[in-house]
């Protein structure tokens, strides 16, 4: 059976059928490293699949894949069943020396936040084989001449292969062993906030989360809370300290912001359940007296409303009846009809000409 990346599709998380699971810089990375993928392959960044299935179509034998994304895990192993890949294999694995350990070949998709390519730029130096060769794509609307530098703090060489498709591949070689990158660290007022690579507004608070913050005082009692999409923890932090015996979950799809978030709980000696899945769906249905949230709202640069109501459904999910859901937005996305619907009656707590806080009651 030849594989196709035609063939790929995301894992249905939401509605998004205009949405590819994979772009022209797939297809250039795997072309330009074709020559080489003829054992194990390291791949990062590969958002549902199209670079490690790629990878072991062309002739790799064993694949060791860090997806942020566990959407994206959830589309590999998908997509895997039924394809044909001459006996290769793969394995997910965390952004840590494992990944990248003795590895000579990595594949990576260029991240948009400089902070996420300079982590792996530094783990992959420090880890991989003296002889490794990287070879760093992406669409050339999103890439910088940055990129350029940093892969050059950590590798003696850097070529530019032709662009194709409006794509882009950075071969570097060379590696120069150094220290991990450190997650950063910023006090804000008494509470620690923690980030590692890539995690959405890094060490900062974001103004949908102060909005969000601002309002916490009018909160309902609650024994047991979430922090959905949390991001650095921030949310679940103020939930653990308003209620010190409540039981106080932090959950996001990505690896970074799950990260981030366990180390902004232990900065602050804060008892806080992390965990990384989609929508809370680890957690019981019924379980929960609230939950927080500050949705995104985008796929990638595309706006998409099925980001937030996936959310939503999954808060309705996871509610007692009468639990609520606390939710900052977008003034202009008017979610207030999508909430009525989802959760049950909303109203609002707040309101700026850019963001709007609600509290919706489960039915």
């Amino acid at each position: 059976m030849t594989f196709s990346l035609d063939s790929l599709r995301r894992w249905p998380d939401f509605e998004a059928d205009e949405l590819r699971a994979w772009d022209a810089a797939d297809t250039l990375i795997l072309d330009e490293a074709a020559a080489r993928l003829n054992g194990e392959v390291t791949v990062i960044g590969d958002e549902y699949g199209a670079l490690t299935l790629g990878a072991l179509d062309r002739g790799a034998s064993r694949v060791r894949v860090h997806q942020d994304s566990v959407a994206g895990e959830l589309a590999l192993a998908a997509n895997r069943e039924g394809l044909d890949h001459h006996g290769g294999s793969f394995v997910s694995l965390p952004l840590t020396r494992e990944l990248v350990e003795g590895a000579t070949l990595v594949l990576l998709r260029l991240p948009r936040s400089l902070e996420a390519l300079e982590q792996a730029a530094a783990l992959i130096a420090a880890y991989a084989s003296p002889e490794v060769v990287v070879y760093a794509g992406g669409r050339l609307k999103h890439m910088t001449v940055t990129m350029n530098e940093v892969l050059l703090r950590h590798f003696d060489t850097l070529d530019v292969t032709h662009a194709r498709q409006k794509s882009r591949v950075l071969v570097a070689r060379g590696p120069r062993p150094g220290p991990e990158v450190e997650p950063r660290r910023q006090l804000h007022g008494d509470l620690w906030v923690v980030a590692t690579g890539g995690v959405f507004a890094g060490t900062s608070i974001d103004i949908g989360t102060r909005a969000l913050i601002s309002v916490l005082d009018r909160l309902p009692e609650y024994r047991s809370a979430a922090d959905l999409g949390c991001g650095t923890g921030i949310l679940a932090a103020h939930l653990a300290r308003r209620a010190p015996g409540a039981r106080v979950i932090a959950s996001d799809r990505s690896a970074a912001a799950v990260a981030s978030a366990r180390l902004t709980a232990e900065a602050n000696g804060l008892d806080i359940t992390v965990t990384r899945d989609e929508s809370l769906a680890s957690e019981p249905p019924g379980s929960l007296d609230l939950v927080l949230l500050n949705p995104p709202f985008h796929v990638g640069a595309a706006v998409h409303p099925g980001v937030s109501t996936a959310l939503f459904e999954g808060a309705a999910r996871v509610l007692r009846p009468g639990g609520e859901l606390w939710a900052v937005w977008n003034s202009h996305l008017a979610y207030r009809p999508t909430l009525e619907r989802v959760i049950g009656p909303t109203r609002q707590i707040a309101r700026t000409p850019k963001f709007t806080v609600t509290a919706s009651i489960r039915n």
